[in-house]
């Protein structure tokens, strides 16, 4: 039977603290989705979750990567396997997703890079850490936490984005910041 990851121990609150970010920031985000439907039409309700659904998704990713950090079981070989599996599903969703944004024409740059392109490379850092930890190198874990933090920064930025657009859709100008 192989040896449980001995790297994942010194890495209990770095995840312990990301985890608890991601779950708490997906709350709010369904607390705001929620007090938003009231004003959301049919037409904006459809643009708002091309832009909302990806964000529940990473910062879910966030959180499902940082669950596994804190088994304490884990072989070398079942972290890999369940790194690699979550990131590749996330990153065939997200490539889907980024195609979509790209071609949008009324979206700006901004939001096509942080919405579209981002995350991709988020989820291939990702299964390139998977990969690095099935090798036995010695930043593989690094590697990990640098994508779960792309991840969550960016997904930050993202949601912020997210309710500047609603309640600019809501109130019918932009707020002032």
């Amino acid at each position: 039977m192989s040896e449980p990851l001995a790297e994942l121990e010194h890495w209990r609150e770095f995840y312990l603290l990301v985890g608890t970010a991601a779950a708490a920031l997906v709350a709010l985000l369904f607390v705001a989705a929620c007090i938003g439907a009231g004003f959301l039409s049919p037409d904006r309700m459809s643009r708002t979750r091309v832009f909302m659904s990806p964000v529940v998704l990473h910062f879910t990713a966030v959180l499902f990567a940082c669950s596994l950090g804190l088994i304490p079981s884990h072989t070398r070989a079942s972290f890999a396997v369940l790194i690699a599996v979550g990131a590749l599903a996330a990153a065939v969703y997200s490539i889907r997703m980024s195609i979509q944004v790209l071609e949008d024409s009324t979206i700006d740059s901004a939001d096509k890079i942080f919405y579209g392109t981002v995350p991709v490379i988020g989820y291939a850092a990702g299964l390139v850490a998977a990969g690095l930890v099935v090798l036995g190198l010695p930043h593989a874990v690094d590697v990990l936490a640098g994508a779960v933090l792309l991840l969550l920064l960016v997904n930050i930025r993202n949601a912020w984005d997210l309710m500047l657009f609603l309640t600019e859709k809501h109130f019918g100008s932009p707020p002032q910041t």
